[in-house]
């Protein structure tokens, strides 16, 4: 499959241009009869639909290991990010040290500023965003650092690069990224990313809707996580024998084939199309995005200054009248930060740029 055949997928997009998949991912009619499918098996066996639960679950979290090229016992399924890092944080001991991201997404950031940590500090995000993150190493080695590697306000994209050679360089650091504006957007590899907790929710860049999400985790943190109980497992309930201790914690039972199977059929779409070409397709977006939308003078300093490549998530500076035209013109996107957010995906093309640039040009 070619991302222009997967593209004819999504009935909305010819009737509006899409730039808002940073807030929601878009549904697809191929995803939407699968799902149709689903509930009828569901509706006409009743319970026994079920009995196949296990190994439903099983090959959605090969799937996710596999994308992500993560260990299949150490991935875990979960409705979505901010419920798995709040599990997480509630497992982990508190007097640690935090190292987060001034203004990064609320859900990275508030089970940590709420948890009664030790200490919490902030690392500034502008142009200069990884070398902010090294002074603050260099100034106190924090025990967990944790961030989003794409920022959801303006699309500012952290290099992993710099993450694995940092990680190297201070390795009893617990490293968690939020991979909720990036999954689906690039290859990634989580055991050469030098990150020992990744995480996302699947309904914006992975296109698998809402209820489903996915964490990984280094072998090295698992033990680290609720250590009192694990004198308690396995548990003695037959259907409770097969969780290991990260499934006893983040996957407490009901676990549901609907949501969980979209995000292994988009994860076989993305798969089918080959993550190398949505990584080139995104690419050339991005950097097509960065030239229309700075000639404009759209951009803040902190993005159009920014040495490291961009994501495909833009906040652009329009007023009023601009916001106005954007829409009268049928332009999906969202008010975030001080202006206007778009974003573009797969589906989206360099006309879609054309079009929103020149609307704002002559406003």
């Amino acid at each position: 499959m070619t991302i222009d055949n997967f593209s004819r997928d999504f009935p909305i997009i010819s009737q509006y241009t899409y730039a808002n998949t940073a807030a929601s991912g878009l549904m697809y009619e191929s995803l939407m009869e699968w799902r149709q499918g689903h509930d009828i098996d569901f509706l006409i066996g009743g319970s026994k639909f079920r009995d196949s639960l296990e190994e439903q679950i099983a090959g959605v979290r090969t799937a996710v290991a596999g994308f992500f090229n993560a260990d299949v016992e150490n991935t875990i399924l979960t409705p979505n990010f901010s419920f798995a890092l709040k599990t997480f944080v509630n497992g982990i001991d508190k007097q640690k040290s935090i190292l987060l991201l001034d203004g990064d997404y609320p859900s990275v950031n508030w089970p940590f500023v709420s948890g009664d940590f030790k200490s919490v500090t902030f690392a500034k995000v502008d142009q200069h965003l990884e070398e902010n993150i090294r002074a603050a190493f260099k100034n106190d080695q924090p025990d967990i650092f944790a961030f989003s590697i794409v920022q959801y306000i303006d699309g500012i994209k952290m290099d992993l690069n710099f993450i694995k050679e940092l990680k190297k360089e201070y390795p009893d650091t617990i490293f968690i990224a939020d991979g909720t504006q990036y999954s689906g957007t690039e290859s990634f590899s989580f055991k050469d990313a030098g990150i020992d907790v990744f995480g996302g929710s699947g309904y914006k860049w992975l296109l698998a809707g809402y209820g489903n999400g996915y964490m990984l985790f280094s072998e090295s943190v698992v033990s680290l996580l609720y250590p009192k109980s694990l004198a308690f497992e396995p548990q003695e309930e037959s259907f409770q024998k097969g969780k290991n201790h990260l499934k006893c914690h983040f996957e407490p039972g009901h676990l549901d084939t609907l949501n969980f199977g979209s995000l292994l059929f988009s994860i076989e779409q993305f798969n089918e199309i080959g993550m190398e070409e949505v990584t080139k397709h995104l690419k050339s977006l991005s950097e097509y995005a960065v030239e229309k939308f700075s000639a404009l003078d759209l951009l803040s300093v902190e993005v159009a200054q920014r040495q490291v490549p961009h994501s495909t998530i833009f906040n652009l500076n329009v007023d009023d009248k601009m916001i106005a035209a954007l829409k009268s013109r049928n332009i999906i996107f969202s008010m975030r930060g001080s202006g206007v957010r778009v974003s573009f995906h797969i589906y989206n093309t360099m006309k879609d740029i054309d079009k929103i640039a020149n609307i704002l040009k002559h406003k």
